[in-house]
């Protein structure tokens, strides 16, 4: 799944929760919200960022919870994500394993293996 494809994914499921999203779907998503973020930094405007923030809030969440699907882990555990530092290390130890192949009681494996 390329960068275009990936991100069109990810803002056309901005509030579908079920299914899964392959590592390349959420990192790429991670791409575009880090970037967004330097551009905002940059900017300095306070009101964009509190928009931009809103506007992200619900695909970055979105995104997340199917890539715990694709490792055939509940959409649960992204609440690991509010305890400091060791929570936010496992998600992302969680974001980086190879898909469950095949199907799993969340769906098929997107990218079809």
């Amino acid at each position: 799944m390329g960068f275009g494809e990936a991100i069109t994914s990810c803002f056309s499921q901005y509030i579908g929760f079920s299914g899964r999203a392959c590592r390349s779907e959420y990192w790429y998503f991670a791409l575009l919200v880090f970037l967004i973020n330097i551009v905002i930094g940059i900017i300095g405007s306070d009101i964009l960022t509190a928009l931009i923030a809103l506007a992200l809030f619900l695909p970055s969440l979105s995104v997340g919870v199917r890539r715990l699907h694709d490792i055939d882990k509940s959409g649960w555990w992204i609440l690991l994500a509010l305890i400091p530092i060791i929570g936010t290390l496992i998600i992302l130890f969680f974001a980086v394993l190879k898909s469950t192949p095949g199907s799993n009681e969340y769906g098929p494996n997107p990218l079809g293996e």
